[in-house]
């Protein structure tokens, strides 16, 4: 059977192999501490659970109108005039079977064959293989050397004819850095002077930790709205991973055709989860902020113990669950004579030696470092922290 060039040149999720894979090893018995996925380890909160109890006993079992129920996309408008004084109607709301889809169905609906799109990498990984199946082509922004923030400079070398759109995301997978209002101001001035369309995944954006701030474009630059997707949804949020339930809020008539899209892609997103996602945007928020409480404690253990760790080093996440290590200074030794020549191998050595999984920065975009989600209990980042530390300590150069 010949595979078309498209599934030839696809790469698999990186998240999702490690994930795998250390859960292969869990199942066998190994004492595994996974930092791999991006993924909260609680549970649902109860106002998700009792909405989608009350829909199976309603019967709400059957397909739904495509864009989603009404009940959710009043609830997103809802959502986004509280948080972030915007008004949005209900026909510029578009409910998906999880954000990923979304994306991709913006980028179907954006992008010609040879269109660029401008990424800022790290980058999250499903972003530039969604960008080539739909015939884009990505156009690297690095920021590693810059603390991953990019400058407008680097961002207008960018540009060509054939740049199509700018692609935020913040706080940021896999960096956990936050964008200020001047950055964002200034990428929204590129994108008017340039007519680009702005795609902004801020679906950490209820993550945020001291004094950082997490901003929305389109509140900041209220002209920007004709040319700005947002994309957002429950999965992070509100611990709703396996609902699979995103939305994103736009122009009409871009709406619209992803809708299309969608139609001819997943159809509706399942019935119990958008009204169970009625019920997380309803009524849960306490529990939204527990977790973010939570997870500020987890980011400071973290990078407490990183901090006293030899050669790496890292920038202090604002928002998100993940803290991205720069591991460029051990590349090159070995481990118990196995060379540790990428990332890759980094990786892999320190599952099969210490048990820890990590995911390495290369399909970030970001050779030479790893990244750890520190969405875990207390004990297991403790307890990982000190496998990493030994790890490290017995590197031989």
């Amino acid at each position: 059977m010949r595979l078309s060039a498209r599934a030839t040149a696809l790469e698999p999720s990186a998240t999702m192999a490690v994930a795998t894979k250390a859960k292969e090893l869990k199942r066998s018995g190994k004492p595994v501490i996974s930092f791999g996925a991006g993924e909260p380890d609680f549970t649902s909160p109860p106002a998700v659970m009792e909405a989608a109890k009350a829909a199976m006993d309603r019967k709400e079992t059957h397909y739904t109108p495509g864009a989603g129920i009404p009940e959710l996309r009043e609830e997103v408008c809802r959502y986004y005039r509280e948080r972030f004084g915007l008004t949005y109607e209900p026909a510029q709301v578009l409910i998906g079977a999880g954000a990923k889809p979304l994306v991709y169905e913006a980028f179907a609906c954006l992008l010609d064959p040879g269109d660029e799109v401008v990424v800022f990498a790290p980058a999250w990984v499903s972003y530039v293989e969604q960008i080539r199946l739909c015939g884009g082509r990505e156009v690297v922004v690095d920021t590693a050397e810059t603390d991953f923030i990019p400058r407008l400079e680097d961002v207008r070398k960018a540009l060509s004819p054939r740049t199509a759109g700018l692609l935020i995301n913040t706080p940021c997978n896999p960096t956990g850095v936050l964008y200020d209002a001047d950055l964002l101001r200034g990428l929204a001035r590129i994108a008017e002077e340039r007519d680009l369309w702005i795609l902004f995944d801020e679906i950490y954006e209820r993550f945020t930790y001291g004094e950082a701030r997490h901003e929305n474009i389109v509140a900041l630059v209220p002209e920007a709205a004709d040319r700005t997707l947002l994309v957002n949804g429950v999965s992070k949020t509100f611990a709703m991973t396996g609902w699979r339930v995103g939305y994103a809020l736009g122009p009409k008539t871009l709406l619209a055709k992803m809708g299309a899209v969608q139609g001819h892609f997943t159809s509706n997103a399942c019935s119990i989860s958008q009204w169970a996602s009625v019920g997380a945007l309803k009524e849960a928020d306490d529990d939204v902020e527990a977790m973010r409480r939570a997870f500020r404690k987890r980011r400071d253990l973290m990078v407490e113990r990183l901090s006293a760790m030899p050669y790496i080093h890292f920038v202090q996440p604002q928002g998100a669950f993940y803290v991205f290590v720069d591991i460029r200074a051990c590349l090159g030794t070995s481990y118990r004579g196995k060379l540790l020549d990428s990332d890759l191998a980094f990786c892999n050595s320190l599952l099969d030696a210490e048990y820890v999984a990590t995911v390495p920065g290369s399909p970030f975009l970001a050779p030479g470092h790893l990244r750890l989600s520190y969405a875990n209990s207390a004990e297991e980042i403790d307890e990982g922290m000190k496998r990493l530390y030994r790890f490290l300590n017995n590197l031989e150069a």
